[in-house]
């Protein structure tokens, strides 16, 4: 076990503007940290996804994942993170990865579609799905989650965890059942239809989770939204493994 490091640490990392603080860490964690940096830096800016997720799922992994979307303030980073293998079958998946964003990129072009690691972050704000302060999907919220899940229905080896986030405005207790609706009200159009329920899991984050300035009234309203974080499940992962090994030196 690596003995534990006793340090104050504060990090910025560009161009994310990720800043962790760290009060207790091991020599293992902080290799962690170092590599994260060096991965986001400006030298590495020629990277693609993939590549970046590679690297990531070696050094990291769940626990390390966890960590970082937390302290990020990121939940969608933190959640596709621990989700990666790593390594050359990480870069396997990342291709498939690939091509099924490209594909949702097309089809969904008033969602934002970006490649993480060896997953994929959708997100649908507010006006695409749902009305001021309300969780019942909509005629357009319908047609748009149709061609989500036509994309999805594609690619079956992948799981899909659907999140809700609220602005600041209100209370906490009603931003997060309000975020708790939105998500399964998400969930239970999905797997109604054609979405296998054991490929998603919903969560509510509320007001919790912002990726956007809760001060200007504009970023109170791309903080109103639904991601779906889709990652590599056990299936696709062992799919990788064995590709990976055909492709690897003798």
């Amino acid at each position: 076990m690596d003995p534990p490091l006793q340090i104050d640490l504060m990090i910025k990392i560009d161009p994310q503007n990720i800043y962790i603080l760290i009060k207790i860490i091991t020599m293992k964690k902080l290799l962690v940290i170092f590599l994260m940096i060096a991965i986001f830096s400006v030298g590495c800016k020629s990277w693609n996804k993939t590549q970046k997720g590679a690297v990531i799922g070696t050094a990291t992994g769940a626990a390390a994942g966890a960590v970082i979307g937390r302290v990020a303030g990121n939940t969608a980073l933190g959640a596709i993170i621990g989700a990666t293998v790593g390594g050359v079958t990480g870069a396997v998946i990342g291709h498939k990865m690939d091509k099924q964003a490209e594909e949702m990129k097309k089809s969904m072009p008033d969602a934002q579609v970006e490649r993480v690691g060896e997953g994929i972050v959708i997100e649908f704000n507010n006006k695409i799905l749902f009305g001021f302060d309300q969780s019942d999907l909509s005629a357009t919220s319908r047609i748009n989650l149709d061609k989500l899940a036509a994309i999805l229905d594609k690619y079956p080896d992948t799981n899909i965890e659907v999140q809700g986030h609220t602005d600041s405005k209100g209370t906490t207790r009603y931003n997060q059942a309000l975020s708790d609706r939105r998500a399964s009200s998400v969930y239970g159009y999905l797997s109604g239809n054609g979405i296998a329920a054991s490929r998603l899991t919903m969560k509510g984050f509320g007001e919790m989770a912002p990726k956007y300035d809760n001060a200007t009234v504009d970023g109170q309203t791309q903080n109103r939204r639904v991601e779906f974080l889709v990652s590599a499940n056990e299936k696709m992962k062992a799919d990788a493994a064995k590709e990976a090994e055909k492709t690897a030196p003798k």
